[in-house]
């Protein structure tokens, strides 16, 4: 090869290299922030009248607000479940909290990993079958969260409060302060570290907050003084998680990075039963179908493509994440394991707001089921008994009251698009989906961490911990 070819060899492949490094350069990072127990109405912009929350108030004034976004389901790990898949839990084996993801699910991190994201997972898990007060996770454990995709993680097994002890990629870490604060300021550490490397990244920051047993700061407690105890550190919490989201926004400025990155904030179920009350007056609160324990809010802010404060009123839920996402980063349908229940809100991010949804959110959690269809929602109490009761959302948002024999011909059909679906997540649940037609893990674990093995040279040192003081007692 002449010196003329060789250079001009080395030239084209430093050319491609350039273009391949912008390519990835100019696609957008994605933070995916969610609250631990935080109802609808806990937040300053709905006019809550003790909680103040100004940096969810100026995302929210800066980028996109939902009104009626939906959990996944009305507790924890259910929610995340759909978080991760865009499917509803029972379909991915997580019928309740507590219970393992399974591993034959195709997870976004995982989609993310494969299209050259760094991912990083920060906070709480409870994806894999420990219950009780959220400890760190073992290196080896089955279902850690590195087994579904991140590359890195410092993560607790459940709720965690002030001085956590947290596992960072299998090391357990002590740290001091509120979780919240400590969290993100890991998490920026490490999208520090993928910007310096010109790397996007993809990127989970779970709080444990406002879960219980609450435990905040005195002086984040100053504005409840005439609270009760546990209402006090609840809503203490609350500010401190706040004051944590100013802090993440804050970093993406200063590393310079916050127009080309996606931070979408939700809680994962509705509100606790506290005071002021935490759903601003909707029926139900976190545990039940009805709208105070699946509604949540939700924001989403990216610079480079909202430029101006929108409102959606549309329904839209966790499961749309993961389908908004792959739209957005342009990864493959295939990326999503079928059927999928949510749908891509990349329009509506874009500023075409429909003003009706497509596809109707459906929901089963225990017994229980509902299926909200933009002006309509149904619910059952009792799956396969055929009693139902239908709200008009947009006349009575409170459900205060039962339409279904009013409505006969809108009734027949939200139960035949419900139990049509039922039967769908039936077929799922029994493995249809998996490329091997069938379950290969059929009964992932759902137990309390003190009956797993590997925690017990931890005992006597954790007896000294608030948090696991009651848990360990007999041990």
């Amino acid at each position: 090869m002449s010196s003329l070819s060789r250079f001009l060899f080395i030239l084209t492949i430093a050319v491609a290299f350039q273009i391949c490094n912008a390519a990835e350069n100019t696609r957008p990072n994605i933070v995916l922030v969610m609250s631990d127990d935080q109802g609808w109405g806990q937040v300053g912009y709905y006019d809550h009248p003790l909680l103040k929350t100004p940096n969810l108030d100026e995302m929210a004034a800066n980028g996109m607000r939902f009104d009626r976004f939906y959990a996944g389901a009305p507790v924890c790990s259910p929610t995340r479940a759909s978080f991760l898949t865009g499917r509803a839990n029972d379909r991915t084996g997580v019928y309740q909290h507590g219970n393992a993801l399974r591993l034959q699910e195709r997870p976004m991190p995982r989609a993310m990993q494969q299209a050259g994201y760094a991912t990083g997972h920060f906070g709480k898990w409870h994806l894999n079958g420990l219950r009780g007060p959220g400890v760190p996770i073992l290196g080896n454990d089955k279902y850690h969260p590195g087994r579904y995709g991140y590359d890195y993680w410092l993560s607790v097994t459940n709720f965690f409060d002030m001085n956590p002890t947290l596992s960072r990629n299998g090391s357990f870490e002590e740290f001091n302060g509120d979780s919240s604060v400590i969290i993100v300021d890991e998490a920026l550490e490490f999208m520090e570290r993928q910007s310096n490397a010109d790397k996007p990244f993809f990127t989970t920051i779970w709080y444990g907050s406002p879960h219980s047993p609450m435990v905040a700061s005195d002086s984040d407690q100053k504005a409840f003084t005439h609270l009760k105890e546990t209402d006090r550190n609840h809503y203490g919490e609350l500010v401190a998680m706040d004051r944590s989201i100013g802090n993440l926004r804050k970093g993406l400025r200063e590393l310079g990075i916050e127009k080309n990155t996606l931070v979408w904030f939700c809680s994962d179920n509705g509100g606790l039963k506290v005071t002021p009350e935490s759903v601003n007056g909707l029926r139900g609160r976190k545990g039940t179908v009805y709208e105070g324990g699946l509604r949540v809010p939700a924001i989403i802010e990216w610079p480079n493509v909202i430029s101006e404060a929108a409102i959606s009123k549309t329904p839209a839920g966790v499961v749309d994440i993961f389908p908004t996402i792959v739209a957005i980063a342009g990864l493959p349908k295939s990326a999503m394991l079928q059927p999928q229940d949510g749908q891509s809100l990349k329009n509506s991010i874009e500023g075409r707001i429909p003003k009706r949804r497509k596809k109707p959110l459906s929901f089963r959690f225990m017994e229980a089921g509902a299926l909200v269809d933009n002006q309509y929602k149904l619910v059952t109490q009792k799956l396969g008994s055929g009693e139902y009761e239908m709200y008009d959302l947009a006349k009575d948002p409170k459900e205060g009251t039962n339409v279904i024999d009013s409505r006969p011909e809108i009734a027949k059909r939200l139960v035949a698009v419900f139990e049509k679906w039922s039967k769908t997540v039936d077929a799922s649940d029994e493995g249809k989906d998996y490329p091997e037609g069938r379950l290969t893990d059929p009964n992932p674990r759902r137990m309390f961490w003190t009956d797993l093995p590997g925690y017990e040279p931890y005992f006597e040192e954790w007896k000294k911990r608030p948090e696991y003081e009651s848990r360990l007692k007999d041990k």
